[in-house]
């Protein structure tokens, strides 16, 4: 029970860093580009290799590693949003998301692992 605590706790703060920082990156896209959902899942990348990286374990990884990036970071927001740029035929736009989101995101999150192993 105990547990759960830890994982809804840290999901609770995690969706609601999610909906601030990818609200306030969005409201300044004029593109129709996700940077909102970008913005969120690379940090979120970085943050959980380092997590990772440190390593954390018991209560603080159920709340930090599970609850926190469970639900800060949006794969299936991710997902979506691929398949509106490309059903609206915003090709560059679909393309650079998805390697950006890709590429980056395993870089940072060797990066972030890189970093916690050195603390």
């Amino acid at each position: 029970m105990t547990e759960l605590l830890f994982v809804s706790l840290g999901g609770f703060f995690g969706a609601i860093g999610r909906f601030i920082i990818s609200k306030s990156f969005q409201k300044r896209s004029q593109s129709g580009f996700p940077i909102g959902t970008l913005t969120v899942n690379l940090i979120g990348a970085f943050l959980l290799g380092f997590i990772v990286g440190i390593p954390i374990k018991g209560h603080l990884y159920s709340l930090l590693g599970v609850g926190f990036m469970g639900a800060f970071t949006t794969f299936s927001t991710f997902k979506l949003e691929l398949t509106g740029l490309k059903n609206s035929k915003k090709n560059p736009h679909f393309f650079s998301y998805l390697v950006i989101s890709y590429s980056v995101g395993v870089i940072l999150s060797f990066l972030g692992i890189f970093i916690g192993k050195q603390i």
